[in-house]
């Protein structure tokens, strides 16, 4: 059974940092592509950053861009997410998903984890 566990959002200013962690059981973690994403209250789903199994490939969004910074550590299970100069616009439930890397692009990979907010007051 694959599991996905986010820790690390919280309530922070504007300009602000803040690093969030997915640790990840129940499968070869170094095998597949890891993201990020994000729904914010009464807005769709929306794809943040990416990276391929190696770590040797990212991709973000353009609102994030410059900003924030997606990379793992295989030997550990874990991907993270520092996010620096945080903005109000920020402010979301984020989620750390698993699978291949097209269908984690698209959102449409079946491997995800419960969400941690964060909020960033201006």
């Amino acid at each position: 059974q694959v599991q996905l566990v986010e820790s690390g959002g919280g309530l922070v200013q504007a300009g602000g940092s803040l690093r969030l962690s997915c640790a990840v059981s129940g499968r070869t973690f170094s095998n597949y592509a890891m993201g990020w994403f994000r729904q914010a209250p009464g807005k769709e789903r929306e794809f943040v950053a990416a990276i391929d199994w190696s770590g040797g490939n990212t991709y973000y969004a353009d609102s994030v861009k410059g900003r924030f910074t997606i990379s793992r550590d295989n030997a550990k299970n874990t991907v993270f997410l520092q996010m620096n100069s945080l903005k109000p616009e920020d402010t979301a439930v984020y989620y750390c998903a698993t699978g291949r890397l097209g269908p984690l692009l698209k959102s449409t990979t079946d491997y995800w984890g419960q969400g941690t907010q964060v909020t960033v007051s201006s």
